[in-house]
């Protein structure tokens, strides 16, 4: 991709990238974009098109009164995981919205999570359509604990009148 055509997403990851705590200061910078995310204590690990890492902190502020970590916990780290690799991902000239998420609680999620996003890009890319970003949350361990199916509606972004 060359300079023009790189989403800005991946643009500002990869000039962080280069900085000490630059992924650190690209998680605050992304979390005061989208403030909800601040509720849950994470770090972006990786972002590159087709995936992004993304670790979740173990704190009481995340747990349930299981001791584990919360269901609604884990679907944020799922969305803010599968809105970072859609953006490092999609052309310009798209846009997406979230339609619907189905999950799947594998195990009793303990620990630190780190999630992993995948979205590959049909060739050629559709005017408009729904596409599935799947996201796996995995324990230290490397178990799976949580899974989800985030389906996006995308569309063509309409030229400015």
């Amino acid at each position: 991709m060359n300079a023009p055509n790189v989403p800005p997403v991946l643009r500002a990851y990869r000039l962080a990238e280069k900085f000490p705590f630059g992924r650190s200061l690209f998680t605050r910078a992304f979390q005061r974009v989208a403030p909800y995310f601040r509720t849950i204590p994470v770090r972006i690990q990786s972002v590159e098109p087709g995936i992004a890492v993304v670790a979740m902190a173990d704190r009481r502020s995340v747990r349930n009164h299981l001791g584990t970590v919360h269901a609604i916990a884990l679907c944020n780290l799922a969305e803010l995981t599968m809105g970072l690799v859609v953006e490092a991902s999609l052309p310009r000239s798209h846009r997406w919205i979230p339609k619907g998420m189905s999950v799947q609680y594998l195990a009793k999620a303990r620990g630190e999570m780190t999630a992993t996003g995948t979205f590959d890009l049909p060739d050629p890319m559709p005017e408009r359509g729904e596409m599935t970003v799947p996201v796996a949350v995995r324990n230290a361990d490397g178990e799976t604990v949580f899974h989800a199916d985030i389906l996006l509606w995308v569309t063509e972004r309409q030229p400015a009148n």
